[in-house]
């Protein structure tokens, strides 16, 4: 099982996590990975400028945010599956 974990501090609550992790929970149904990931509110991912912050696996994505959760899903989720 893999983790993602988004941010949900103050600075990347303030830019939209709530909705990013929603995001990533429909994406995460939709693409049968249920099973294959774990995703994880966390607190302060030391990014908060480029937030909402999501690490995946030891690995940090920054600036993500509803519009464009489905992109990098595709991009630097989904292929290291």
């Amino acid at each position: 099982m893999k983790n993602i974990k988004i941010c949900i501090g103050s600075s990347c609550h303030l830019k939209g996590a709530e909705e990013v992790i929603e995001a990533f929970q429909k994406l995460i149904k939709e693409y049968n990975l249920e099973n294959e990931i774990e995703l994880y509110a966390s607190f302060c991912l030391n990014n908060c400028t480029d937030g909402v912050s999501v690490m995946r696996w030891d690995e940090k994505i920054l600036s993500v945010c509803s519009k464009n959760a489905r992109d990098v899903f595709d991009r630097e989720i989904v292929p290291y599956i």
